[in-house]
């Protein structure tokens, strides 16, 4: 009987599943499911309102969905190993058995999952910046609204009651995987990147009381959990013994679908948030504005240093649904870009600051939010989004130029997802601002495949994840290359952009505009 690879991609909106062949190394099928209950920005199921900021998710929608694609996927077939990816930021807060809070306490705000995108804890981040402590040296001194500490924080601040009814508190990747092999078994990537988890300190002690008895420690990615256990095969169809992976960061879980596994690889996942990864043999100081660094967290053998834009494709696709040029998003989408590509490089006259959803780079700040500067009686909707676009490149350069600048030496840039793969004008206007060229892999469900490569190694299917990225990996590749012209003039806009996104006068503006009423 064949053996089959399953990869997970538990995105913002819904999951995804692959299944893939270990025998030709090639994607057989796929499913999707969306979350019936979405992401929870206004009130809870029950109809409880949230406050501003708040974005929660339903434990159960993954089980759901996790259930009905396993199935879809694996019903009758012998799979010998499971992966998956997780956005994260996005913890829950469980009793000791790992039954979440909100099965319990339906009408809490605190008993649900805080997803990566819930900003409510920046009051709480904010004091744990001012607080320090040597677990912040590898993240430039500060922690992110969007991170387990300060999300635990909030819990313990605003609800201590919710806080001393949470036995456990874990990313919902994690919990994902303790579900499916039936014990607790965390991952290094969440807990070094999202909880400051540190080999020889374990997990900041002075943050919030009783965090760490609420935590466990981590495993390096790559690992197996365990094997899928027998309830879930019983309802899956799913013929084992069947490895489960420790979970991954979805921005991180692609690098060996893209075959980006070796020191030097600057790889940028782009979706509806951005994250861009630099893989290096060696340790460097983390270079200022950058947000994290951790070894064995993302490749095995590998230190990654990451960062990232808290809006990217969602920047574009709030305007195109608040501005449509066609009857769905993907014809709007196909016109804007159209007419904006006959743009030269800053004809639009406008500058945009990329903060839809805060800044992560530089000021590590969800209560940010952007501006676009330059517009007159002219202006249409057209140079409106060409300026988004170029303005999401400038923040891309903004993190590449620190790497660059901290001394890293990169050997080849790479750009992932679906969108880098459904907008070549995006990715030719982010090589000419960078000014290098650009590889985006052929490649369809690509954190899902990655997901499904941590299968394999897990189930020792191949020996690491260089065997895996060419086994089961991308097989080619389009290269974008800069425009020497464009990357001199928009070399001077980003010059403007960075004094503009770094001016103290601008950031306090903006605060004033989004403080309380």
């Amino acid at each position: 009987m064949t053996d089959f690879l399953i990869g997970l991609d538990f995105g913002t909106a819904s999951a995804r599943g692959v299944l893939v062949s270990v025998e030709t190394g090639k994607e057989v099928a796929s499913h999707v499911v969306d979350y019936p209950h979405g992401t929870l920005t206004k009130t809870l199921p029950d109809g409880t309102p949230l406050g501003r900021s708040w974005a929660l998710q339903v434990a159960g929608d993954y089980l759901e969905a996790a259930e009905t694609i396993l199935s879809k996927l694996g019903n009758g077939r012998k799979v010998a190993g499971i992966g998956l990816g997780f956005t994260a930021s996005s913890p829950m807060p469980t009793d000791a058995t790992g039954t979440p809070l909100s099965d319990l306490h339906p009408d809490d705000p605190h008993a649900y999952v805080k997803l990566w995108k819930h900003g409510a804890a920046q009051k709480q981040a904010d004091r744990i910046n001012q607080q320090g402590g040597a677990y912040l040296d590898r993240f430039g001194g500060k922690v992110s609204a969007e991170w387990l500490l300060a999300k635990a924080a909030q819990i313990a601040e605003e609800s201590p009651e919710s806080w001393s009814r949470t036995a456990r508190f874990i990313e919902a990747g994690d919990w994902i995987v303790w579900q499916l092999v039936g014990s607790e078994h965390r991952s290094l990537g969440f807990a070094a990147y999202k909880a400051q988890y540190d080999g020889a300190d374990g997990y900041p002690n002075n943050v919030v009381d009783g965090l760490a008895d609420r935590l466990s420690d981590p495993h390096p990615v790559g690992t197996a959990a365990g094997v899928l256990n027998q309830s879930w095969r019983d309802k899956t169809g799913i013929i084992g013994p069947c490895a489960v992976a420790v979970a991954v960061i979805d921005s991180h879980v692609v690098l060996p679908a893209i075959g980006a596994v070796t020191d030097g690889c600057f790889v940028a996942a782009l979706g509806t948030s951005a994250v861009s990864m630099i893989l290096s043999k060696e340790e460097y100081p983390l270079p200022k504005g950058i947000e994290g660094a951790a070894f064995d967290g993302s490749i095995r053998g590998l230190w990654c240093y990451e960062a990232g834009q808290a809006s990217f494709g969602d920047t574009l696709n709030w305007f195109v649904q608040m501005a449509p040029r066609g009857k769905d998003n993907a014809e709007s989408f196909a016109a804007y870009n159209a007419e904006a590509k006959a743009l030269k490089p800053g004809e639009s006259r406008l500058l945009a600051i990329d903060w839809w959803n805060g800044n992560r780079v530089p000021h590590a700040d969800s209560g940010l939010s952007g501006m676009i500067l330059g517009l007159t009686l002219q202006t249409d909707a057209v140079a409106i989004y060409r300026s988004l676009v170029e303005g999401l490149c400038y923040g891309m350069r903004q993190i590449f130029d620190l790497y660059i600048d901290g001394g890293f030496t990169v050997s080849r840039v790479v750009m992932s997802s679906g969108l880098a793969q459904r907008n070549p004008f995006l990715v030719q206007v982010m090589a000419d601002v960078i000014g290098r060229p650009i590889e985006v892999p052929d490649i369809d469900n690509t954190t899902a495949i990655g997901a499904a490569i941590h299968g394999a190694v897990a189930s020792q299917v191949v020996a690491g994840f260089k065997e895996g990225a060419a086994q089961f990996g991308a097989r080619s590749a389009k290269t974008f290359k800069p425009d020497p012209a464009a990357h001199a003039l928009y070399s001077e806009l980003f010059s403007a952009y960075l004094r503009l996104s770094k001016n103290e006068d601008v950031k306090r503006a903006i605060q004033i505009l989004n403080s309380p009423i």
